[in-house]
């Protein structure tokens, strides 16, 4: 469901470098605008959307999510002009605001703590394929010569209509927890139950409650988690929507601009998944955040400052490494947070504002890369590479704060206890606990 909603999000890229653009007679900053407005409702309308996944259950509003996605992405065909476009796109957004941010909490509810990050990697992992699988795909469409229907609208009919037809079995197949799986038996389901209430929750699928969903706003560590989530999301937005006219810098033509774009997005998703597998190995995700970071960093500093054109081996290696640590807090991140939370109706609201935040900073993104800059683009990666700095250092503040708290607390105690060891089923007060660990 996620490489569809990657795909019908990303393809407008794609789709421009068929000369989209040209035949709608777009003026000016309307491609970028049309980039950076699909992110307002996108960003706006997480929350509320994740509120009614808790309420409803992701059996229900998540692939009700992708058939108005998917609907949406269609329709695009049938566009003739901008403001038509617009609309679509807009629509396009808000429906799919809800689905990444439902999805992480829906996981939380199969999951533990230390089984997390590399779940969300696996279901995230598939926009890095939707990204190297929508450049081969847009080969093989435009590869249509059709007199009355150009390639880029051939792009739109068909994964548009994918995409509702996986939203119309995906009604029949999720199911709305463990406990109602039809996939398990009754020893399984009962196992499930044991094990969310060992390492995940403090209860067991609890009533939806207003008032709990927003109940660890008041704590201070949630303005950091709030810069986290507004400033990682950049490169990931720089590097989904833009990678196709990054790499049309180096003077590739339409097919090999498509077709080179594969590579990035296909190391970066084995990275993602060796990353994200070590951070919950090793139960740890700090380190494991900043490092990625640091690794987009060095691609945008690459990309920024290097004659693209003289230099297109180093120009398409930092691509590499710009895929290669883009995506991996997008999956850490929300894992990290989760973790901390033992409450789901607070998990569902928090998750919803927080991914709502990190689509709002893909705003960031679409307003700095504006046609005037190209082919350099130089204020746009200054402005990603800005982001990620902020990021790395909030992110290593609150990191280092919550060990240190943990050392902090095994030394009054006079025992070292490791997240792992404390039966989350006990932790009633959460972080007001005596036996409460940090998951770092």
């Amino acid at each position: 469901m996620y490489f569809f909603n990657s795909v019908d999000r990303s393809n407008l890229g794609n789709a421009k470098t068929d000369g989209m653009d040209k035949d709608l007679g777009f003026k000016g900053q309307q491609y970028s605008l049309l980039i950076l407005l699909f992110y307002v409702p996108n960003g706006l309308c997480d929350l509320p959307l994740n509120m009614l996944t808790a309420k409803w259950s992701g059996k229900v509003m998540l692939p009700s999510l992708m058939l108005g996605w998917g609907s949406m992405a269609l329709l695009q065909c049938a566009a003739h002009n901008f403001a038509g476009l617009l609309v679509l796109r807009l629509l396009l957004g808000a429906f799919e605001a809800g689905f990444f941010a439902g999805v992480v909490f829906y996981l939380t509810l199969f999951y533990t703590r230390g089984e997390l990050g590399f779940r969300i990697a696996i279901f995230f992992g598939s926009a890095l394929l939707a990204a190297a699988f929508s450049g081969l795909i847009s080969y093989g469409v435009f590869q249509i010569h059709d007199p009355h229907i150009q390639g880029w609208k051939w792009l739109f009919i068909i994964e548009g209509a994918m995409t509702v037809l996986v939203a119309v079995i995906a009604f029949f197949w999720l199911p709305s927890s463990p406990t109602t799986a039809w996939f398990l038996t009754d020893a399984e389901r009962t196992a499930a139950t044991q094990r969310t209430l060992r390492d995940s929750s403090s209860s067991s699928h609890s009533n939806f409650s207003i008032k709990e969903c927003f109940q660890s706003w008041s704590n201070w560590k949630f303005i950091p988690w709030c810069i986290i989530s507004f400033t990682y999301p950049v490169a990931f937005s720089t590097t989904s929507n833009f990678l196709p006219q990054i790499v049309q810098r180096l003077g590739y033509s339409v097919v090999k601009t498509n077709l080179w774009t594969v590579a990035p997005n296909a190391v970066g998703f084995v990275v993602l998944l060796c990353v994200t597998k070590s951070s919950d190995y090793f139960r740890e995700r700090t380190f494991h955040i900043v490092g990625s970071l640091c690794l987009s960093l060095i691609g945008l500093i690459v990309l920024a400052t290097i004659d693209v054109l003289h230099n297109k081996a180093v120009a398409y290696f930092a691509c590499f490494l710009l895929a290669g640590g883009a995506y991996i807090p997008s999956c850490l991140v929300h894992s990290w947070h989760n973790n901390n939370n033992l409450n789901e109706n607070s998990r569902a609201a928090t998750t919803g504002l927080l991914v709502g935040l990190g689509n709002l900073g893909g705003i960031l993104s679409a307003a700095t890369f504006r046609t005037e800059y190209a082919p350099k683009y130089v204020p746009t990666l200054a402005a990603t590479a800005a982001c990620n700095v902020v990021c790395i250092a909030t992110t290593l503040c609150l990191g280092i704060w919550m060990k240190m708290e943990n050392r902090s607390r095994d030394r009054q105690q006079g025992v070292k206890v490791r997240p792992e060891e404390v039966n989350t089923g006990e932790l009633g007060d959460g972080e007001e606990s005596e036996m409460w660990r940090y998951f770092t």
